[in-house]
């Protein structure tokens, strides 16, 4: 009996166990493992963020939001926080979304969505605020600098969260500066320093400081600042002919470069004053010669000058004559004679003339001159060198003498020379000739 009555409690277990299995099957999945869904969030400060959670299934369970500080905003519709900056987007037993505008520092943070269920189930959603970098200012910057000074630029910028970063820019190219980052609370304040040594190169240069933020994307921060530097002038001398030539205009601009700018500028010629202005004209910077002429010859002096310094430039004036052109000949060339490069471009070169100067010819003849002295010279030493060469032969040449030249010292006459040619015969072997 007891094992009869154990079988059918353990059948009844089985048919209750697949009887379970089956009702689980027909009921929507979830309903006893369902959790919210939610998102974090960034907005920049003094904007306005959307809250949202979700249910896949639910069975008519309320769903609520509540704030870091765990204070209900949102029970279903019904608001539960006196807070105008918090509406109500969308409220549904799958949905609850609320909006929070207008947002502030202090509204970061972990907001959490409940669903009341048996147990309650909850999801996290962390809010995130940029702070909004203030607009950089620029310091350190004295108007107007003066050429060779050290001077230092800072920039600055506030209320930044994350900390901002800071770039300068030199016109439109990029130079790196020196960063400082300083905690403020929940911000930051960022400084960035630039170190200049000021040349009159950065006159009229604009530096710049920009805010890189991340909360910047759209509407990027930055200032500029222009730099003045003062400096001594520059002058140089600009004219318009390379070869001046009688009769021709001549202008010579004096180009002075300073700031304060140096004007007037002063003209002088030799260290005195200019001798004829009825030809020579001062306009501003230019010196004009309406007709150039030889007394123009000489140096011409540009001088600029301002509270810093004093510069001049010279310039050597020499007028060359006119170049004169041979008349046409009446009969062609063989071979047609390319034209002169110099004569089409108008210069004149003292050397290439029409009218050949006497001093070249000269110059042929010194040649010459030359060439026949030095075959003079080497007829001269050849002559030389025969006439010792003559007397040195003669000088050891042999003597050779008949016998009766060999007694005509001592003869009154022929036979007697005969006689004693022989008679001194035998001192002939005392005698001895050497031939070379």
């Amino acid at each position: 009996m007891n094992q009869k009555s154990h079988l059918i409690f353990t059948l009844y277990t089985i048919y209750g166990i697949l009887l379970k299995v089956v009702a689980s099957k027909g009921k929507p999945r979830g309903i006893s493992g369902q959790y919210p869904l939610v998102q974090n969030m960034t907005v920049t400060e003094g904007g306005t963020v959307n809250m949202t959670c979700r249910v896949e299934y639910n069975d008519n369970t309320s769903l609520q939001w509540s704030n870091p500080a765990q204070q209900t905003l949102f029970f279903g519709d019904k608001k539960a926080l006196r807070d105008n900056r918090i509406e109500l987007m969308h409220a549904s037993w799958s949905e609850l979304t609320i909006s929070i505008s207008d947002v502030t520092l202090t509204d970061e943070g972990m907001y959490t969505c409940s669903l009341f269920t048996m147990p309650v189930r909850t999801a996290k959603a962390y809010l995130t605020v940029l702070g909004v970098p203030e607009k950089p200012e620029i310091d350190g910057l004295t108007k107007p600098a003066l050429e060779g000074d050290q001077i230092t630029l800072t920039c600055m910028t506030q209320g930044s969260k994350p900390a901002a970063d800071l770039r300068w820019f030199r016109n439109e190219k990029e130079v790196k500066g020196a960063k400082e980052v300083n905690a403020s609370g929940k911000t930051f304040t960022v400084r960035s320093s630039l170190q200049l040594h000021v040349d009159r190169n950065d006159d009229g240069v604009a530096y710049t400081c920009k805010v890189d933020h991340v909360a910047l994307a759209q509407m990027p921060q930055q200032a500029t600042e222009v730099l003045e530097v003062h400096y001594a002038p520059h002058v140089k001398i600009i004219n318009s002919l390379v070869v001046p030539q009688e009769g021709q205009y001549l202008k010579l601009e004096c180009m002075s470069k300073g700031n304060p700018s140096p004007d007037p500028v002063m003209w002088t010629k030799d260290g005195g004053e200019l001798p004829d202005l009825d030809r020579m004209i001062v306009e501003g910077r230019e010196l004009t010669f309406t007709s150039l002429n030889k007394t123009d010859n000489g140096t011409y002096r540009c001088e600029a000058s301002n509270h810093l310094g004093t510069s001049s430039a010279e310039y050597v004036l020499y007028v060359y004559d006119v170049p004169t052109t041979l008349p046409p000949s009446t009969t062609l060339p063989l071979h047609p004679i390319p034209p002169d490069p110099t004569a089409q471009l108008g210069t004149h070169d003292p050397t290439v003339t029409g009218n050949r100067d006497p001093n070249a010819i000269g110059q042929h003849g010194t040649d010459h001159a030359l060439i026949g002295g030095v075959v003079a010279v080497v007829v001269f030493v050849t002559l030389c060198l025969i006439i010792v060469l003559g007397r040195y032969l003669a000088r050891h040449k042999g003597t050779y003498l008949t016998n009766e030249a060999k007694g005509a010292d001592d003869a009154p006459d022929a036979d007697t020379a005969i006689i004693n040619a022989e008679g001194n015969h035998a001192h002939a072997e005392e005698k001895k000739e050497y031939f070379i």
